[in-house]
């Protein structure tokens, strides 16, 4: 599903329970120099990660400064996060002259302990090639480094590299607990919310989205601040010629962290011809 970009006058584009990714929760909250905002999410593990600004951040009194430090776009810098632990009460105070941020969640119930991660705790990983339209950069927020210290939520962000080509190929979906024939686990239920920016910023592309196999799926127009939100199938993406394109990414596991990929049948031999694939799946998790 497809939600058009618009101000969300920093109410949750995707709130707690959503019958299509009821593991998801997303909001964007924008604030200037001084303003803050509040927020508890019951049932929710959150990370808050700055776009563009900086702020102070408390979680139930534990205090995280000067989070953020990008400019003018998710180009200008790299990326930081607080982890917030289930139902905390969090304050944000804009420290710069303004702040865009993602609040980005997952369902769980436990409450673990908030952290933050600074630029230096990134853990970054780049595939693909120019030759395959498939060159891209992960940024992990919460990715393999926290493993041990989230329960369900996994987020990140994710470039094209160069202008143009293809993301989230070979395709690939994550909508069900499945286990082969040995027991072994092949799949694993992620809901799945992206938020997507384009350079410049009046570039687009396209989201696809594919339920079964060798039968025709839906696709959208995204454009700068879409958002997608993937409860099942197969969905590989795309950005126009000449623009680069970033999504913010959410994924919500209903019975681990850990992320299991299965790649479309059909397409499933490209996994041999994309450099560095086997690498970048090793990291959710």
């Amino acid at each position: 599903m497809h939600i058009a970009p618009h101000d969300n006058q920093n109410k949750p584009i995707v709130d707690a329970d959503h019958d299509l990714v009821p593991l998801n929760y997303f909001n964007i909250v924008k604030l200037k120099k001084g303003e803050s905002f509040d927020y508890t999410v019951p049932g929710y593990e959150t990370c808050v990660v700055p776009a563009t600004g900086t702020v102070d951040v408390d979680v139930d009194g534990a205090s995280f400064a000067k989070l953020g430090n990008r400019g003018v776009d998710v180009w200008d810098g790299e990326p930081e996060g607080v982890y917030v632990p289930v139902g905390a009460q969090t304050r944000l105070t804009c420290v710069s002259d303004a702040t865009e941020v993602f609040i980005a969640g997952a369902k769980y119930d436990k409450v673990l302990e908030p952290f933050d991660v600074r630029e230096t705790g990134i853990d970054k990983v780049q595939y693909g090639s120019d030759d395959t339209k498939t060159h891209r950069k992960i940024k992990h927020i919460l990715g393999a480094n926290q493993h041990d210290k989230v329960g369900r939520l996994l987020v990140s962000e994710l470039y094209t590299v160069g202008q143009g080509g293809w993301s989230g190929f070979p395709s690939h979906k994550h909508d069900t607990d499945r286990h082969d024939d040995n027991g072994e686990l092949i799949e694993t239920r992620h809901d799945e919310t992206y938020n997507f920016r384009f350079k410049p910023n009046k570039g687009s592309g396209l989201q696809m989205l594919q339920r079964e196999d060798n039968e025709p799926g839906d696709a959208y127009h995204i454009m700068d601040g879409s958002t997608i939100m993937i409860d099942k199938g197969y969905h590989p993406c795309a950005v126009l010629p000449g623009y680069e394109m970033y999504y913010f990414t959410i994924l919500g596991g209903l019975s681990q962290r850990s992320l299991k990929q299965y790649f479309q049948p059909t397409h499933e031999e490209q996994l041999h011809t994309i450099p560095g694939i086997m690498d970048m799946v090793a990291k959710f998790k």
